[in-house]
């Protein structure tokens, strides 16, 4: 497969990040033929592999480790949560050494040429309260109150990084009654009875934005 060939399927696809299979079908090249030729572009410069079978192109601009997401799950969905939407929306200053997801796939850590991503199981059943960011369509975001409560929600079950938080800086939007009521929808008593208490103790801090 020549080079000018996998540099023009990559133009005309229009998109920053794509992956093998995409190339493989719009050239009608094999796996294996696309993967060594896309190989050569990144020693040439002109392509970063980001992670096995996903790249991006060069000179599109920085590419957000957000917008990766959706390319590392194509068989589940899955939704920024926990201390890296908090820290999105302003709740959290510090910023996250690693991109937390929510997923109902099983938890894994995905280290990646952009960041480690470490998605956590998430019962189906709870697996909600999520949207795109900013309406851009580029990834789905917890809503804050959700991503709150997720945090907790995984604290309950033994996941010692959720059970402190730094300090928390609560907009005026923040809602803690949509709070509790994403608590009421966790199915376990017991998780629901201490994500509940848990988040009568963050309410009561003075800390405000």
């Amino acid at each position: 497969m020549r080079r000018r060939t996998v540099l023009l399927t990559i133009r005309d696809l229009g998109k920053q990040i794509f992956t093998t299979h995409e190339i493989s079908l719009a050239s009608g090249k094999s796996l294996s033929v696309v993967t060594q030729s896309l190989n050569n572009l990144v020693r040439e410069g002109a392509v970063v592999k980001i992670s096995r079978g996903i790249w991006a192109r060069e000179g599109g601009g920085a590419v957000s480790p957000y917008a990766v997401i959706p390319y590392l799950f194509p068989r589940h969905r899955a939704y920024v949560s926990f201390i890296s939407a908090l820290h999105l929306y302003g709740i959290i200053e510090q910023i996250p050494q690693i991109t937390t997801l929510a997923s109902t796939a099983h938890s894994r850590v995905i280290r990646t040429g952009l960041g480690v991503f470490h998605a956590h199981h998430i019962a189906p059943s709870f697996f909600a309260g999520f949207d795109w960011y900013k309406n851009s369509g580029s990834f789905l975001i917890a809503a804050p109150e959700k991503a709150l409560v997720d945090c907790l929600y995984l604290s309950a079950y033994k996941k010692k990084a959720f059970a402190h938080f730094p300090e928390l800086y609560f907009p005026g939007s923040f809602s803690f009654k949509k709070a509790r009521e994403w608590a009421g929808n966790i199915h376990s008593r017991s998780a629901r009875s201490y994500v509940e208490k848990q988040l009568e103790g963050i309410e009561r801090r003075p800390e405000k934005a």
